[in-house]
């Protein structure tokens, strides 16, 4: 069993016979004999499972068991107790305990409980991940199949279902907000408000009322109350996009809410609490932002827990042909027109332009090719003089390298099976672990140890 059990319990013996019991039946199992070092080994290990005894000497039972599910809103709960009572009864199915114990207890009840709780979160599991299957397109709105999208498709759903903090970096145009709300779709968080707020779009004064919200009588206008971004994204995710550019005054603000958890609405004495993931993005350099005090140093490093990176377009190699008639294909539907293809020197010349706007550019010049082709193909003139004005182009993007299947499988292999297990690696290829393994019997390739 790969299950991590933490057992909270003041006695001594029972919470060292009941571990060892639990261990024997294959449970990985840490145990704490209070509350507080029960929330510390919490804290850096987010088990599965907590077993806790509600009488705690140092705390109530059943508020550690709401501090841990706030750290993991997927965390299963068992409370156990030697005073049974209808006000604890109610509580735990406030917090929505999966059971509730009384003692004395054999430890078979408890291993039964644990068994039937394993057996329904595989069925949950298995649902979701079905539920999510069906959902991929929905979730996963980001067209690719290039190496570096699938790595970061890979990265999503390891990250989606934490707390953290995440920091998407790159160019304009790379599609950071369509990668932000994949990690909220991705998410426990996806039924709850996405809240995309451009730190750069709005004036200094504007832009704290919007975050914050403010009370009536605040300021001169100010005839109603009004709720503030970050208050209506309430249990959801909040998404700041260009963070490089919010104003110093608002950073110490915005601090603030990251370290207490609280907002409060301009003109008002009261602060609220919130439960926020944000998810912000740039393409500045924050790290030489913060050496030239243009950007908080203690700020960077909440928002900079993990950072994903956005590729630009001209790294995304086949991306672009696969993007390129995405958008034929969204924009013939658009104005009625039955376009079936793109002609393959009018791919060569997409090949052939670096793409400063990234996505967004090759969308505008999809879109402009569609409007002025007159067949059912998109031949190079249709496509803007700017793209085709590389001199030479024709010649030269015969010299572009295009793989076959077959050499990008076996090249994808070697590069990245270091990196991977053998599931993983199949996943990305699209292929069984068994045609993984005859495809490196065919080229030679030896399994790394």
């Amino acid at each position: 069993m790969n299950e991590r059990l933490l057992i909270v319990d003041g006695n001594d013996e029972l919470r060292e016979n009941l571990s060892d019991y639990l261990k024997k039946e294959g449970f990985n199992v840490d145990s704490a004999p209070n509350f507080q070092q029960a929330l510390n080994i919490y804290s850096s290990f987010l088990h599965d499972i907590v077993i806790i005894e509600i009488e705690l000497s140092d705390g109530d039972g059943i508020e550690l068991a709401s501090k841990i599910r706030f750290l993991n809103p997927n965390v299963k709960v068992i409370l156990i107790t030697s005073y049974p009572s209808l006000s604890s009864a109610l509580k735990a199915i406030k917090i929505k305990v999966e059971d509730y114990i009384v003692k004395p207890f054999v430890y078979e009840e408890i291993k039964v409980s644990l068994s039937k709780l394993i057996k329904k979160t595989k069925i949950e599991e298995q649902r979701e991940k079905q539920q999510n299957l069906e959902n991929q397109k929905e979730i996963f709105p980001i067209i690719g199949e290039s190496v570096e999208i699938k790595l970061l498709f890979e990265k999503i759903k390891k990250i989606a279902n934490t707390p953290t903090n995440v920091l998407l970096l790159g160019e304009t145009g790379t599609g950071k907000e369509l990668f932000a709300r994949a990690i909220h779709e991705s998410s426990y968080r996806k039924k709850k408000p996405f809240v995309a707020i451009n730190c750069a779009s709005l004036p200094e004064n504007l832009l704290e009322s919007e975050l914050f919200g403010f009370v009536k009588g605040a300021f001169t206008g100010a005839t109603t109350d009004k709720k503030g971004l970050l208050e209506i994204a309430d249990g959801g995710t909040v998404f700041l996009d260009e963070i490089g550019d919010l104003p110093l005054s608002l950073q110490a603000k915005l601090l603030r809410v990251l370290e207490d958890k609280e907002i409060r609405p301009l003109g008002s004495v009261i602060s609220k609490k919130v439960d926020l993931r944000f998810i912000s993005a740039t393409n500045k350099d924050l790290i030489e932002a913060v050496k030239e005090s243009k950007f908080r140093e203690d700020l960077f490093f909440r928002l900079n827990v993990i950072t994903i990176h956005i590729p630009p377009l001209r790294e995304r190699g086949r991306d672009i042909e696969i993007l390129a008639h995405h958008f034929m294909r969204k924009f013939a539907i658009k104005m009625g027109k039955n376009l079936k293809k793109i002609d393959p020197q009018a791919i060569k010349l997409l090949y052939k332009h670096s793409w400063p706007g990234n996505i967004r550019e090759l969308q505008n010049v999809i879109e402009q090719a569609v409007v002025f082709c007159e067949t059912d193909t998109i031949l190079p003139e249709n496509l803007p003089d700017y793209i085709r004005s590389h001199e030479k182009f024709f010649e030269k993007a015969k010299e572009i390298p295009l793989l076959s299947i077959e050499e990008y499988t076996k090249e994808f292999i070697l590069k990245y099976q270091s990196l991977y297990n053998e599931q993983e690696l199949a996943d990305m290829l699209g292929i069984t672990r068994k045609a993984l393994w005859e495809k490196r019997k065919k080229w030679g390739i030896s399994r790394p140890s």
